[in-house]
C-alpha cells in the first residue's frame, strides 16, 4: 500500500510532538539533580552519538559532498539560531517549576513565524490569523501572570527565556523550510547538536562542576537526548518535507496536553486553573493561525 506524502507529513509531525513532550519531562527530571552545564554536556554529547549512528546506519555521510558554499553558510546560520533558542528553552525548563507551562508558552513560535512571514516574505494577515494571534497572546499572558503588583515580579520567572527561544526557533523554521529540500534533515539535526555540545562544554568548564553525575540523572538524559535532539529534530524537519509548516504547527501545538499528563504522572504537578485556561487558549490560537495560513494558501492557488 502506497502511503501518501500528506500522511507522512502528519505522521512525522505527531512523532515530533510525542518525542518533544517527553523532552520536557526527562530534562526537568535531570536538571533537578545537576546543573545546566553538566546536563547539556551529556544531553548533546549523547545526541551527537545518536545522530552519527543513524547516519552510519542509513549511509548518509556522503550528504556532505552535495552541499554548496551557500548551503554551508545557511547551515551555520540555522545552527546559531537553534543554539540560542535551545539554550534559552532549557533555561526556562530549569527555572519554571511546571514543564507544562513551558510547553504552553512555547506556542509563541507560530506568532513569530507569521510576523516574519509578513515582514520578510510579504505575506498578508487575514482575520483568522489575527484572532489566533490574540488568543495565543492572551493565553501566554494568563500562563505567565502571577498577579503581583510590581512589574518585575508580575510574570512567571523564566518567561523571558521562552520569548527568546520562540523568536530564534521561528527564524530557524523559516530558513529551514526554504532549504529543507536541499539539506537532509539529519544534517540539520547533527549541525545543531554539535553547536550545542560546544556551548555545553564551555559552560561546564566555566562552572567548575565535576563531569561525574548521578546514575539517575544519566538515565533521564539518555532517554531524553534520544527523544529530543535526535528524534524530535529529525521528525520535525522531515514533516516539512511533506506538509506546510502551518499544518505541522497545528499538530505540534498540542504537545502541551501530553506534557500536562506526563508532568502529573512524573512529578504529581498540575498547573493552576488560569494556567490551564491559558494553555487551552494558546493551543486554539495556534490552530487558528495555522488554519488562516492554509486558507490564504488555498485562495492564492485558485487565483
Amino acid at each position: 500500500m502506497k502511503i501518501s506524502t500528506t500522511f507522512k507529513g502528519y505522521f512525522f509531525a505527531f512523532l515530533a510532538t510525542l518525542a518533544l513532550a517527553n523532552v520536557y519531562i526527562f530534562s526537568k527530571a535531570a536538571m533537578k539533580e545537576i546543573n545546566f552545564g553538566q546536563f547539556a554536556f551529556y544531553w548533546f554529547g549523547l545526541a551527537i552519538i545518536w545522530n552519527l549512528v543513524y547516519m552510519l546506519w542509513r549511509k548518509k555521510f556522503n550528504l556532505f559532498k552535495a552541499l554548496t558554499k551557500r548551503l554551508y553558510l545557511l547551515i551555520v546560520i540555522i545552527g546559531i539560531f537553534e543554539t540560542v533558542g535551545t539554550y534559552s528553552f532549557f533555561n526556562a525548563i530549569k527555572i519554571i517549576e511546571n514543564p507544562a507551562n513551558v510547553s504552553f508558552l512555547a506556542n509563541l513560535v507560530p506568532i513569530f513565524v507569521t510576523i516574519f512571514g509578513v515582514t520578510f516574505l510579504r505575506e498578508r494577515y487575514n482575520y483568522i490569523e489575527i484572532i489566533g494571534i490574540v488568543l495565543t497572546l492572551t493565553g501566554t499572558f494568563l500562563i505567565s501572570y502571577k498577579g503581583n503588583g510590581s512589574l518585575s515580579t508580575m510574570f512567571l520567572s523564566g518567561s523571558g527565556y521562552i520569548v527568546i527561544s520562540s523568536l530564534c526557533f521561528a527564524i530557524g523554521t523559516i530558513i529551514s523550510k526554504k532549504v529543507i529540500h536541499q539539506i537532509d534533515p539529519v544534517l540539520l539535526s547533527l549541525n545543531r547538536v554539535i553547536y550545542l555540545f560546544i556551548l555545553a562544554s564551555i559552560l561546564l568548564g566555566l562552572s567548575g562542576k565535576s563531569i561525574i553525575i548521578p546514575a539517575y540523572a544519566f538515565y533521564n538524559i539518555s532517554i531524553g537526548s534520544l527523544l529530543g535532539p535526535f528524534l524530535t529534530a529529525i521528525a520535525s524537519y522531515s514533516s516539512l518535507l511533506y506538509i506546510e509548516a502551518s499544518r505541522s504547527s497545528i499538530i505540534q501545538s498540542t504537545k502541551g496536553l501530553f506534557v500536562l499528563i506526563g508532568t502529573f504522572l512524573y512529578f504529581s504537578l498540575l498547573p493552576v486553573f488560569h494556567e490551564i485556561i491559558g494553555g487551552i487558549l494558546s493551543i486554539l490560537g495556534v490552530i487558528l493561525i495555522s488554519l488562516g495560513k492554509s486558507a490564504l494558501y488555498r485562495i492564492r492557488n485558485r487565483a
